[in-house]
């Protein structure tokens, strides 16, 4: 059952990195989910590293959603078209 909250957490997530950041970001439900995801880990590891969250926090949607954006603007520097 965690996996299914993680998964629809992360498509949310996505969706709202999505809608915040200006741009054109054509990702399909796949690659959204993924970087809602791969964005609340990063949102986990930075505030770990500030010592924010302690072991076993879990990051909350504001951090997640920046994260997610942080991933977003990291994804179109590389996939940039050149």
């Amino acid at each position: 059952m965690q996996i299914i909250s993680i998964i629809i957490v992360g498509f949310i997530v996505g969706l709202l990195a999505r809608a915040l950041k200006p741009g054109n970001d054509s990702l399909g439900f796949l690659m959204t989910t993924v970087l809602g995801i791969v964005g609340s880990a990063v949102a986990n590891f930075l505030g770990s590293m500030l010592g924010l969250y302690g072991p076993g926090d879990a990051a909350g949607w504001i951090a997640s959603i920046i994260g997610a954006i942080i991933v977003l603007y990291l994804y179109g520097l590389v996939t940039k078209k050149r």
